[in-house]
Parts: structure tokens; sequence; C-alpha cells
């Protein structure tokens, strides 16, 4: 929806700077083109960019209360805004506006930091009570809206994205090594770190209350382990239709138009089947393709469901110079590095919808993460069930994997290495265990003085401690657990926000509604997955509506074609960037670990993902942390990079 800033002054007396708040809030201009705002009194700022959603003409912000006393500022949707202020007008609050803005405001008159639990949605938000002198900052539960914050010791700083907090001059730009070792580690930055040792994220579920120049932050949302339901198969089937009909029609609040991403797949398919049913008029849909032969193409799926649920829809395809011209905006845009091919792809079809004059998009990230729709589940719980029958013959098991390995079966060899150890020990996201290539080659990658600088604090302690939290629940919930505190909020979501935020399009996922979350929590571990069959108890709730192509195809994820584009169109931008003897990587890697790397990947096609996520550090540590006016390179992917078309 918005972008948000704002400063608090620890001393009184300190009058904000107006001028870094304007230029905190301006440098996200893409996040809010349709209006800007600022409060500014003695020690406090607050800023807005707006990307008007509800209530066209009266949400302007940030705004206040009755009396002046208590302003907000605020980013995101609030999905039950208006049953809470049917409860706060009952409660004799006075409303000026119809937006969902003004609720978080009177809410937290009437119940202070309390109010952070009462409000369902995606949202990031910073109250300033006036007359308490205190600021709370809170974000969503899932982690779907961003917030970045810095306490330099004379400010506390806070904004919806990285390059607004270190446009305070205070703000240090001192880089942190454990975040480049966490990188390495899960090819996303887990945590509340960021690549800057002075700048903090706001970890979902949570809020901070700054007062007298104290920041304390506290949990107030958890994915806790629930009873198991005791509901049948067909009755959980039922009642998730009646939570999918209510989330998503709640999630079609606008006042401008919506539209459908399309995948091809289950998820974003079964989002538009509940659309286009809370929906009197016709949606838009968009999906995207790639230029070129020998991969797989969604698109025909992704038509098949438009032609199912009557959509406007279109179509576009992104070409190898689109998708390598837009690198140096990604870096930009993202803020952190992730490895996230599919990312420029969504930047595109984000933008093609926005010409359109979509400015609302809905898609199906969540599913897999909420149903277990992920191969990973379904092959670790298979390893960790072959380990439990072999019992003292695991070396026996260890060296057939190996076998398996040498024969040409590279996945199979690689569990080899996940015999001994239990699953918390080598779980660390869907993404990395202990045998994914940087993990394994860490020791002759990294600078001797780099390695020593993260030894004292090894990345897999963050997935170490969540699985500590899970407790003793079933090895799968245990590892849905950790994706929910980790793989979702740093790495899936960050993209769907950055990517669709950068075209001033904002992007909603229903799936991951907490009431969504919760109910899954709640069913056996055969409702979600039994034998080969992830997302049983979605797809069961879906069959009979969703067309049964798309149901029953296998899952192939958004196949990117990433790897060719980079061996060859290209294979110059990384010798340049990766491979340079002046690469910024230098001070962290070995430059001829890095070479080698790069020549497997350019002669033999190996480790395609490494190489990207080098890539990506590399322009990243090449932008950041000089902070300045918006790259050349996005402003042109904004317009038309390479031959993209669409029908």
């Amino acid at each position: 929806m918005c972008g948000i800033s704002g400063i608090v002054n620890h001393d009184r007396h300190h009058p904000v700077s107006e001028g870094v708040l304007r230029a905190m809030t301006d440098v996200m201009a893409h996040r809010g083109p349709d209006g800007r705002g600022t409060y500014a009194r003695g020690a406090v700022g607050l800023g807005h960019r707006r990307l008007s959603i509800i209530d066209l003409g009266g949400g302007a912000q940030p705004m206040s209360n009755e009396d002046g006393t208590c302003w907000v500022t605020f980013n995101g949707e609030i999905y039950n805004f208006q049953a809470v202020r049917s409860e706060l007008v009952r409660l004799g609050h006075c409303f000026k506006s119809s937006s969902d803005t003004e609720v978080i405001v009177h809410a937290y008159e009437e119940w202070r930091e309390g109010a952070v639990g009462r409000l369902q949605g995606m949202f990031a938000f910073a109250v300033w009570d006036e007359r308490r002198h205190l600021l709370l900052v809170a974000r969503d539960r899932v982690g779907i809206k961003p917030l970045y914050y810095a306490d330099t010791g004379s400010a506390f700083v806070f904004a919806s994205e990285l390059k607004a907090v270190l446009t305070h001059p205070d703000v240090s730009r001192a880089l942190d090594p454990r975040a480049i070792d966490r990188f390495l580690t899960y090819y996303y930055v887990p945590g509340d770190i960021t690549l800057f040792a002075g700048i903090s994220k706001l970890e979902p579920g949570h809020y901070l209350v700054v007062q007298d120049g104290i920041v304390r932050a506290e949990q107030y949302w958890d994915l806790e382990a629930t009873a198991s339901s005791t509901m049948t198969f067909n009755e959980a089937v039922e009642a998730l239709q009646g939570i999918l009909r209510r989330t998503v029609r709640s999630h079609m609040i606008s006042d401008v138009p919506v539209g459908v991403l399309l995948s091809g797949g289950v998820d974003s398919t079964g989002v538009l089947r509940f659309a286009a049913e809370a929906s009197s008029k016709p949606l838009h849909s968009f999906t995207v393709g790639f230029a070129g032969e020998g991969f797989a193409d969604e698109r025909p799926f992704a038509r098949l469901a438009a032609e199912r649920y009557g959509t406007r829809h279109q179509e576009l395809t992104v070409d190898a110079g689109a998708f390598l011209n837009f690198l140096p905006a990604y870096a930009w845009h993202m803020e952190e590095p992730v490895c996230e091919p599919p990312a420029i792809a969504l930047y595109y079809v984000s933008k093609l919808a926005r010409d359109t004059g979509v400015k609302v998009l809905l898609s199906g990230e969540g599913g897999d993460e909420a149903f277990a729709g992920y191969q990973t589940y379904r092959n670790l719980l298979w390893l960790e069930r072959l380990k439990s029958w072999a019992g003292p013959a695991r070396p026996g098991l260890r060296g057939l994997l190996s076998l398996a390995g040498l024969l040409g079966s590279s996945r199979i060899g690689s569990y080899a290495a996940l015999i001994d150890p239990a699953l918390e020990d080598y779980y660390f996201s869907r993404t990395a265990t202990p045998n994914t290539l940087f993990n394994r080659t860490r020791a002759a990658l990294y600078r001797p003085e780099f390695a020593a600088r993260v030894a004292g604090s090894p990345a897999r302690d963050v997935t170490r401690a969540l699985m500590q939290r899970a407790g003793d629940r079933s090895q799968l919930d245990r590892m849905l657990y950790v994706d929910s505190k980790t793989w979702l909020p740093d790495d899936l979501l960050v993209k769907a926000d950055k990517m669709t935020m950068a075209t001033s399009v904002e992007l909603r996922v229903p799936l991951l509604d907490a009431e969504v979350l919760e109910f899954a929590t709640t069913l056996p571990r055969s409702f979600k997955l039994r034998g080969g069959n992830g997302k049983r108890v979605l797809k069961a709730a879906l069959r009979g509506s969703v067309p049964s192509e798309i149901l029953n195809r296998p899952k192939t994820g958004f196949p990117v074609p990433y790897s060719r584009w980079l061996r060859h169109e290209g294979k110059e931008l990384l010798r340049d960037a990766v491979g340079s003897p002046t690469a910024a990587l230098t001070q962290f890697f070995e430059p001829a670990a890095v070479r080698g790397l790069l020549d497997r990947f350019i002669h033999r096609g190996e480790a395609s993902k490494e190489i990207f996520s080098l890539l990506v550090l590399e322009l990243w540590l090449q932008r950041f942390p000089s902070i300045q006016a918006e790259p050349a390179a996005a402003a042109m992917a904004g317009s038309a990079v390479g031959p993209v078309a669409h029908t």
C-alpha cells in the first residue's frame, strides 16, 4: 500500500530535521506515487508515501485522532477494519474517514499496545502518542510487510525500506559479516539482522515500544502448536473451503481494480477460484513466460484457469536481455541479497498489471508452506523413516546413498551426508542443509580473516533455536514452523513485497492469512502430506472447481531459465562482476575459489544457484552502502528493457 518512515530523537529538546525526514520518505517514492505526507513536531517526525487503495479521497497520512495527540503512519491493509471500527464506534470513538488507517489510531487509543493483536491483515505501522511521549511500531504476524529500524544512540529511525533508514546521516554503514555468512548458508538472510550492523528487521509478530530513549521489543503472536483437530478429513475439507472463501473475499476489499497473478499451479488457481466467486465483474489475470525453448512453460495452464473463470487475461514474455538488464535494479529494490531469480519475472508482470490500471494483485504464495507442498518435506521425511528402519545399519545406508551419487544420481547421493545427524541438526530451511554447496565448501571459499570474524556466531544457530522452540511437534510441523519463521518472511515475502512495490502495485497473499496458517497447524500430518501427495486437504478443497489438469499436475516451481541466460548472454557480465580481481567479493572470499566456481558454472553448468547468489551479492556490494538516487538501470527497467512482449 505505502512506504512509511520516522525519527524519534531521544533528546526531547532536539527537533527532527524535516529535510532528513522528507529525504527518507522520498527515496521510497515508488512505494507510494499517489501522495506524500509528513508530521514533524519537536523531536518526532513521521513520513508517508501513499499508494491509494481504500478511501481514495480521505486516506491521507500521517493521520491523527480527533485532538491531534495520536498520529499514525501505516503500510498495508487491515482486513477486519470494518468490524474493529464498529466496535470502536460503540465505545464512543468518532471517525472522520472511511479508511482502515484511522481504525489503527483509535484502536491504539482504546487498547494501547493490545490493539496490535486485534488487527487482522498485512501491516507495518507506527503510532506516536504525544501524551505518553511513546512510539509504537508493529509488524504483521507473518511478515508480509517489511519494517527496518536503527537506534543510533541519539535517535530511533525506522522505515519500510533499508535505503530509507540509511538516508539518515547518523545511521552507521558498517557491514555485518554475520549477514553475509547467513546469506551463503541459507541463500537469504534469516532473522532480525541485515547486512548493516546498525540496522535490524522488526521480526514478524512483534512490536517495539520506544520511550525515553529505551527500545523494548515484544512478541504478540506465534504460530503455536495446537491440539490436533478431531475433524475427519472431509470435515477439514469443508472447513478449509469456508476459511478460504472468507479470507479471499476479505483480501479483495479495495476501491481500485483487483487482479490475480497466475502461475499455472494449484495455489494461484485456487485463489482465483474464490476471487471469481466473490467478484461481481470479470477479474484481470496476469502471467509470465520466458523466451526460448527446452524448459517448462506455465502459460498454457494459466490460460486454462483464466478461461475457466472468465478473466481478462494478459501474458508477458521475458527474455535474457530483460532479465540481465534488470539485475542492478534487482539489487537496489530487494535491498537484501536473496537468491530469487523468479523475482525479476515478478517485477515485469507486476509492471504489466500496473500499466493495465490494476493496483492490487492477489497471488497464491504460501500454500506450500501451510500445507506441505514442497518436495523437500517429502524427501526428508522419507529419509528420516529410512534412518529409523536402518537402525544400527545406518553406515550401510550411507554407503548405498553415496554409491547412488557416484553412479550419477547426485540428488540421492547428497542425502548420504544427512544419515548421521538428527533432523534438528541438519534442517536449516527448505533451501539449505549442511550438504548444500556453500556449506560444504565454506572453508575453501572464505578468506581466513573473514572466517575468523564469523566463527563465533554460526549461521546455523538461527534455525537450531527455532527447532528447539518447535518442541515436540511432528517432524513435518517442525520443518513448517522453521520455514514460517525464516524462508517465508526473509525470502518469499521479501521478494513479493519489494518487486511489486517497485512497480507501485500492492500484492496480497490470502493463503498466508493467519486464520489459514493457524488452521493448518491443527491438521494431522496425513491431511497435509501422505506418501507423495502434498497439500492433500487443499487440493481436496479445490477439487471439482479447479481444472483437473492443474490440480493433478506435478509441482514444477517457477522455471526461470536463468542458468542458461547467465552462461551465454550473461557470461561477460559474470566475468566482469564475480570473476574480476577487483570485485567487492574479494574482501570476503578467496578469489581463486570464486574463479574456480565460476569456471565450473560456465563450462559445465554446475552451481548455478551459487553463482547467481554471488552475482547478487556483488551487485549489492557495488550499490550499497552508498545511498544516492535510484540507479539508471532501475529507471530503464521501469519502462521496457529488451524485447518484452505481452498479449
